[in-house]
């Protein structure tokens, strides 16, 4: 039974990834059909200021693919990855770095308002986070022009995707709304949920990770997202656990949450279908953890 159902759930995937791609629309562009890188990389680290003289500046940290002392070779799909209240880009790195080893550039901007330690500190400000996530994304887009810089030529900036946990999460749906670019191309939101006007325009694969135990951001607000995507969605939910445990290095569920959330970021932004499929079998851990998807809706 259950062989017939990873099986079942693997079609399901290689098709939303088929669907994704036919659309009336000439803005949007397919992720061509290729593999993903099949190395481990050296990652390498970096800090910016996106608008550093404006009323809300924003550092931002970026872990990229190296090799050696340089860049990797190749351009590499991006990934913005969204902090939660009292937290800082820093803590995640034990997912954010393993991305960046897997073949992708992840930008983890500090939100003002709601980072750790922030002079005055507002959760009301996640609901501009959204359009500091699109900041990031446009200095990225200027910033893989930019003559003389050692990332310009390697940032695919026409395959993005946005994740985030708990506020970071929040902010991912609401970077999905009415009219956004065709550029972003799929969504984690982890310990999270939707926003109004979330999940709207053109539409996305999008992951959920929940843990079932979740006494912050109940399970019932991720699944309410979940129901809500118009673009296909899985359900990644972490048996028993809290609001972000699983989060961290050999904690239990966290080969899951990492083998998932690599997997579905390999098929989004590479198109690769071999990740489509392994993505169900890399997910699930008995008693651990169980995966869910939905077509679009």
């Amino acid at each position: 039974m259950r062989r017939r159902l990873a099986a079942s759930t693997m079609a399901l995937l290689v098709a939303c990834l088929t669907g994704c791609a036919t659309t009336s629309d000439p803005t949007v562009r397919s992720a061509p059909t290729r593999s993903a890188p099949q190395v481990t990389y050296a990652v390498g680290a970096r800090t910016f200021v996106v608008d550093a003289g404006s009323p809300r500046p924003l550092p931002v940290t970026l872990w990229y693919p190296t090799q050696g002392s340089r860049v990797a070779d190749g351009r590499f799909p991006v990934v913005v990855y969204s902090h939660g209240l009292a937290s800082l880009p820093e803590l995640h790195a034990g997912l954010t770095a393993r991305w960046a080893a897997a073949g992708f550039v992840v930008a983890a901007p500090t939100y003002p308002h709601t980072r750790r330690g922030a002079t005055r500190f507002s959760r009301a400000d996640v609901r501009n986070q959204p359009a500091d996530g699109w900041r990031v994304i446009r200095h990225l887009v200027r910033l893989d022009d930019r003559r003389g810089d050692p990332l310009a030529g390697h940032l695919d900036v026409q395959r993005m995707a946005a994740a985030g946990h708990s506020a970071g999460g929040f902010t991912t749906a609401g970077m999905f709304t009415s009219g956004h670019p065709a550029r972003l191309r799929a969504g984690i939101v982890i310990a999270g949920g939707g926003m109004a006007g979330s999940f709207a325009g053109l539409p996305a694969p999008i992951l959920f990770v929940h843990g079932t135990a979740d006494s912050v951001i109940p399970v019932s607000v991720g699944r309410a997202a979940y129901r809500r995507t118009p673009g296909p969605a899985c359900f990644l939910s972490l048996l028993g656990q809290g609001h972000g445990e699983y989060l961290a290095p050999g904690r239990p569920g966290f080969a899951q949450v990492l083998g998932a959330t690599t997997d579905f970021l390999r098929w989004t932004l590479y198109g690769d279908l071999e990740a489509a499929r392994r993505l169900p079998t890399r997910a699930q851990l008995s008693g651990v953890t169980t995966f869910e998807t939905r077509p679009a809706g």
